[in-house]
């Protein structure tokens, strides 16, 4: 499903071709552990939630605080997603889901939900905001068992 603002499907396949080279480019900034790469993806006011809930704002925070995780507690860590969607709402702007986690080796599995959204601007795409989130899989089978119309 494209939404209801992008023009044809045809537009909405290059849309999603050029959103998922932002996030390679991602990946690739993170597993070279290059912080100022990885920063330059995110708009001028992009919020960068954690996985923990902190928040930063803009290039320079996230910059600021990938250069430090990059020297010690994520240093030599890769990047792994796996793109679970991306919908095109409007020719502008597209959203990206993906499973993913930060390891040195790749993880059996992928313990986090990334959300992307990307927008078009006029340096290229760029990420608008983003969103990490810790999945709770233990609560999710629970929740599912007792009310099964949960299930994804």
């Amino acid at each position: 499903m494209t939404g209801i603002h992008a023009a044809t499907e045809f537009e909405a396949r290059a849309v999603r071709a050029e959103v998922l080279a932002v996030v390679d480019r991602l990946v690739d900034a993170w597993d070279r552990g290059d912080a100022a790469a990885y920063a330059a993806e995110f708009t001028a006011d992009a919020p960068y939630v954690t996985f923990m809930g902190t928040t930063y704002l803009g290039p320079a925070g996230i910059e600021r605080s990938h250069a430090a995780l990059f020297r010690r507690f994520l240093k030599g860590t890769r990047m792994y997603a796996r793109v679970v969607s991306v919908s095109v709402p409007h020719p502008d702007v597209a959203v990206v889901v993906a499973e993913g986690d930060v390891a040195a080796k790749p993880p059996r599995r992928m313990p986090k939900v990334k959300t992307f959204t990307v927008v078009r601007t006029a340096a290229g795409w760029r990420v608008a905001a983003f969103q990490n989130t810790q999945r709770k899989r233990l609560l999710e089978r629970f929740g599912i068992a007792f009310t099964p119309e949960m299930r994804p």
